[in-house]
């Protein structure tokens, strides 16, 4: 049986869950962003704890097909940008349709009415965050972070950071106080 959970975005996310369903007394066969799977299906009564402890560690149990799409939808892009196993190698709707085997307009039409914003503005948002976060990190120069990100040039990045943060890239750096919004927020 597979539980999704809304708002799992890192690998820190996947080893508190784990550890909650452990908590439990139920052993996960695998956990990843958004899925966990069981051997077995949930009581109403680990739901109900599953539920409690969840609320408390900024997590959620999605019931409902819409939601998951939506989830999956994040989880994919978060993947993506933050933890890529390799390169993009084809356009980002071909990408969510290897993910989600559904119509990738209706994906992109559930994503736009529910999130109020593009599956596309999405994974600008998450570059940009992960723009910044590399730049306050401040060890790999913007040629480096334009190419690790896939823009097609650092002007290209630079007008997309500007046109986001209202921020030059150097200016951010110099800030370097800029709060970063945390994924699960976008």
């Amino acid at each position: 049986m597979k539980v999704y959970i809304k708002n799992m975005v890192c690998n820190r996310c996947k080893m508190v869950v784990k550890s909650e369903f452990e908590q439990l007394g139920l052993h996960p066969l695998t956990v990843e962003l958004g899925e966990v799977e069981l051997d077995r299906a949930l009581s109403e009564y680990d739901k109900e704890q599953l539920v409690l402890r969840f609320e408390e560690l900024g997590f959620e149990l999605i019931d409902d097909k819409k939601s998951r799409i939506i989830e999956k939808v994040k989880n994919s892009i978060v993947q993506l940008v933050h933890y890529p196993s390799e390169r993009l190698r084809t356009n980002l709707s071909q990408h969510i349709n290897e993910q989600i085997p559904l119509d990738y307009n209706y994906i992109s039409n559930l994503f736009s009415e529910v999130e109020g914003t593009s599956i596309e503005q999405y994974y600008i948002a998450q570059k940009i965050e992960r723009v910044k976060e590399l730049l306050v990190y401040d060890e790999l120069s913007l040629s480096e972070i334009a190419y690790q990100l896939e823009y097609s040039s650092v002007s290209h990045l630079s007008k997309q950071f500007k046109k986001v943060t209202g921020l030059t890239t150097s200016h951010f750096k110099q800030l370097k106080s800029q709060k970063r919004t945390p994924i699960e927020n976008l």
